[in-house]
């Protein structure tokens, strides 16, 4: 049975978990800086800010993880003493450049009164078992929102583009990268949902 509840509600086991899971989630993404998911979680402890983010529980263990904002709020707060810390100084440098650069600054051009569903992402132990579905459908059911919208996402995260399309979101935005060389990533997709 999945439960969804607030990360805030955890315990400090149950937050590290969270931070876990946002490690193995997008381990692929911050394979550079390692790929030892300890590391990266270990890196990544200090910067999630929790009380925007809700957890997907699986008998009682979190495996999804999505932050809820008002698109101005920032769910990631990445200190640089911090990243260099675990990653070293070269890429603890690189890594807080990069993401000063995409995660600071809020959704631009967000409606007021839509949500902006961020790092959504599912354990590897969970994925393809209904977790992130039933994460978004739970927060897509919250009664302060009509609009939501999803950032760039990766195109080549078929899987998560699937779910979302099957919840009724509809592309509105395809932003081109310039990395796509070194990721495998061309575009940048942005996605939104208005409910009636």
């Amino acid at each position: 049975m999945i439960e969804i509840v607030p990360a805030l509600t955890l315990d400090d086991r149950g937050r590290r978990q969270v931070v876990e899971v946002y490690a193995d989630a997008f381990a692929p993404d911050f394979a550079y800086f390692s790929r030892d998911v300890g590391v990266l979680a270990d890196a990544f402890a200090h910067m999630l800010v929790l009380d925007l983010f809700h957890v997907a529980l699986v008998d009682g263990v979190p495996a999804g993880i999505a932050a809820c904002t008002d698109g101005r709020q920032e769910c990631v707060r990445p200190r640089g003493r911090e990243l260099r810390r675990h990653f070293g100084l070269v890429k603890g440098t690189i890594a807080a450049a990069a993401f000063a650069r995409e995660f600071r600054g809020g959704v631009p051009g967000i409606a007021d009164g839509a949500a902006s569903l961020e790092f959504v992402g599912t354990a590897s132990d969970h994925q393809g078992k209904g977790v992130a579905t039933a994460l978004l459908a739970h927060l897509l059911a919250m009664p302060r929102y009509r609009e939501y919208v999803l950032e760039d996402i990766a195109d080549t995260n078929a899987a998560a583009l699937h779910v979302y399309a099957k919840l009724g979101f509809v592309e509105y935005r395809r932003r081109k990268v310039r990395h796509t060389r070194r990721t495998g990533i061309s575009h940048y997709i942005s996605m939104k949902l208005v409910q009636d």
